[in-house]
């Protein structure tokens, strides 16, 4: 299912909706009561994010039993990243690398804030899968 940007933006406007696709993201499938008790508020009010974040083809649950776990959707993803990419700023015009000439100082320090914040991601990534590695008995 592919979204159109401006539904993607307007899912992604709401905050608890951005934290919920974090915590997925970090910790892997998790319940409603999991997400609720997370980040702080009612079950019903993760349940109603979960929904509209399910309809915009964000995230994607399966019933395993009574346990309904919900996990983020790879390819609704990359396809918000590469939307985003399109309308940045920094020079790169969607390519993901940055445009041969002069860099302005706004963009310039916008690359840095990227940089960094790529590394953190890295980090967050790398430290996931070391946590997914089998244990070594």
């Amino acid at each position: 299912m592919k979204i159109e940007p401006s539904e993607m933006f307007k899912v992604l406007s709401v905050e608890t909706r951005v934290r919920i696709i974090e915590l997925l993201k970090g910790q892997g499938p998790l319940g409603a009561k999991d997400i609720a008790a997370t980040i702080g508020i009612t079950t019903a009010a993760v349940s109603q994010h979960l929904k509209i974040l399910k309809q915009a083809g964000l995230v994607r649950s399966e019933r395993k039993g009574y346990w309904i776990p919900y996990t983020i959707d790879e390819k609704a993803m990359e396809n918000c990243r590469q939307i985003l990419n399109e309308v940045c700023t920094c020079g790169c015009q969607g390519t993901g690398k940055f445009r041969e000439s002069q860099p302005e100082r706004s963009n310039r320090e916008s690359l840095k804030k990227y940089e960094k914040e790529l590394r953190n991601e890295l980090s967050t990534v790398r430290q996931r899968l070391k946590e997914l590695e089998p244990k070594k008995k």
